[in-house]
């Protein structure tokens, strides 16, 4: 595995989740894996902006390991894209720091997969709420891959949480050769084998 991913968890209570944990043990025992955990970082929401983008400069690969609140980032993690991603340095003019970067979402929900659809509980698919993503990732001239998502996170068996970490590793391991797939997609991809 090459030594330029950064993954920056973002879970608000690390010691009670089942998956976000789980995949930040994995990853830290991972080689060429460097894991920022932003709410162990800055409990006091003060970010640390200079030490935030060198840490993202010498990255090909950043991931943002996150479960889904309220259709969207943890607070830390949008405040982070808000204070981070600053322009001049990350878009505009001048702001080609990003740019060329690969950009991963790995997130978990605690809704079921068949809640997103028309006529389920959110109404929709879940890509109908990755547009805040995919255009935060175009406008840093950054690719967004495809995320890799596991719902219905509180009914998972160890095993199938398991299942998603090896994905998980599986596709970290194969960048940047191999990549699956780019933005658009039909649905993000499900881990295998993490099926219900």
């Amino acid at each position: 595995m090459p030594d330029d991913i950064l993954v920056l968890l973002a879970h608000p209570d690390l010691r009670r989740s089942r998956v976000s944990r789980r995949l930040a043990e994995r990853l830290q025992a991972e080689p060429g894996v460097r894991l920022r955990d932003l709410y162990a970082l800055y409990p006091d929401y003060w970010i640390d902006v200079a030490a935030e983008q060198a840490a993202l400069e010498p990255a090909r690969l950043v991931v943002w390991l996150q479960p889904v609140h309220w259709y969207g980032a943890p607070p830390l993690l949008k405040l982070w894209m808000d204070e981070v991603l600053t322009l001049g340095w990350a878009f505009g003019a001048g702001g080609r720091q990003l740019a060329g970067k690969d950009l991963l979402l790995v997130a978990s929900s605690g809704g079921a997969a068949e809640g997103y659809r028309e006529g389920g509980v959110h109404g929709q698919a879940f890509e109908a709420f990755l547009p805040p993503y995919r255009q935060t990732a175009a406008l840093c001239q950054m690719r967004f891959l495809e995320p890799l998502l596991l719902h219905g996170a509180h009914h998972r068996s160890l095993a199938q949480i398991e299942a998603f970490a090896e994905t998980l590793l599986e596709r970290l391991r194969r960048h940047p050769d191999g990549e699956p797939g780019l933005w658009p997609l039909a649905q993000p991809v499900e881990a295998r084998g993490a099926q219900a």
